[in-house]
Formats: structure tokens, C-alpha cells, sequence
């Protein structure tokens, strides 16, 4: 018997301040990545998918955005007087 499947994992970039285009408020947005790993025998193999999005802290409201607007927001964030923030991975447990 063969086990695969696949397994999320979330990657905060940074915290922006935007204005969100939901509920019109600036407010801090977080710049996350979503990673989804095909795994064998539970065991975390390669991506299959990688997406970007930023979250409103205000209302919750996701948006997408390409990988290339994610870097620039990175870089913006990183040259605006704050530090880089450590990326640590959070699973994304999927019933």
C-alpha cells in the first residue's frame, strides 16, 4: 500500500501597511506564502503549487497577488525601516 497526498504549508513574508481594497481602511496587511507539497509516506517531497496573497488584519479580506508584487512588497517593506521578518512555516491541516 502506497500513502501520498499533499501538504500545505503557510510562510508569513511580512507585515505591510496598506489600504485594503475591501473595507477601504489602512491597515496592516500580512504578506503570506502558500506552499503545497506533494508527500510520500508523509514525508514532504517537492511543490506542487506556490501561491501569494496578503491578508487585511482589519476585516480578513485575502487577495492574490504574483510572485513579482510579492517581492517588491518584501523589498519595500524591508527598506522602510523595519526589519525583515523570519519566515517560519505554519501547516495547513486540511480535513
Amino acid at each position: 500500500m502506497i500513502i501520498f497526498g499533499t501538504k500545505g504549508y503557510l510562510y508569513q513574508l511580512a507585515m505591510l501597511t496598506l489600504v485594503c481594497g475591501r473595507c477601504g481602511n489602512p491597515a496592516a496587511h500580512a504578506l503570506r506564502k502558500r506552499v503545497t507539497k506533494f508527500s510520500l509516506f508523509f514525508v514532504p517531497l517537492f511543490p506542487v503549487s506556490t501561491k501569494y496573497l496578503t491578508q487585511c488584519t482589519f476585516c480578513g479580506a485575502e487577495e492574490r497577488v504574483s510572485e513579482e508584487q510579492a517581492e517588491r512588497l518584501q523589498a519595500q517593506s524591508a527598506g522602510g525601516g523595519q526589519g525583515p521578518h523570519i519566515s517560519t512555516p505554519q501547516q495547513q491541516y486540511r480535513p
